[in-house]
């Protein structure tokens, strides 16, 4: 009997101020909390095939050093980096170094923030970017990446 082929590994990493979800500014972020959105994430990875991993930090050191100890564990990141997006060319240089495709996520829609928020130091090198959608921009963004990792599995090209 052939053996089963290991399941996708998806890593999400949470930025600073995620923890506050359900609390902080909830008419921009919703009133979820964060562990209901990591529940989620791990219930519809279930769904999809993909074992779904989460870490959430505060610390711009703390997410580097996450990024580069779970590539040895995942296919592909969903990266909120939370204000580190607009300002971290370490958290950026960290992704592109471990070579693992990611989705940038974004709770709220930034392009309709304040201007400094329009800018990403990760878009440019992400798969794709969902924002705006609150904390369903997640859920899309996890439907995403599972579907890039397949299609490439399969030789697919979009």
């Amino acid at each position: 009997m052939a053996a089963q082929p290991e399941a996708l590994r998806i890593g999400v990493v949470h930025g600073p101020n995620l923890n506050l979800l359900g609390r902080r500014e909830p008419e921009v972020y919703g009133r979820g909390t964060l562990a209901q959105v990591d529940a989620a994430l791990v219930r519809l990875g279930a769904e999809l095939g993909v074992a779904v991993e989460c870490f959430q930090a505060n610390g711009e050191g703390a997410l580097v050093d996450h990024v580069h100890s779970a590539a040895e564990r995942v296919d592909a990141f969903i990266v909120n980096a939370g204000a580190y997006t607009h300002t971290s060319i370490a958290l950026r240089d960290a992704l592109i170094g471990v070579a693992r495709p990611f989705v940038e996520v974004h709770v709220s829609n930034v392009y309709a923030r304040e201007p400094f928020r329009h800018h990403s130091y990760l878009a440019d090198r992400a798969v794709g970017v969902v924002s705006g959608f609150g904390l369903n921009s997640y859920l899309l963004a996890l439907r995403a990446v599972a579907e890039h990792l397949h299609d490439d599995a399969r030789g697919v090209s979009a």
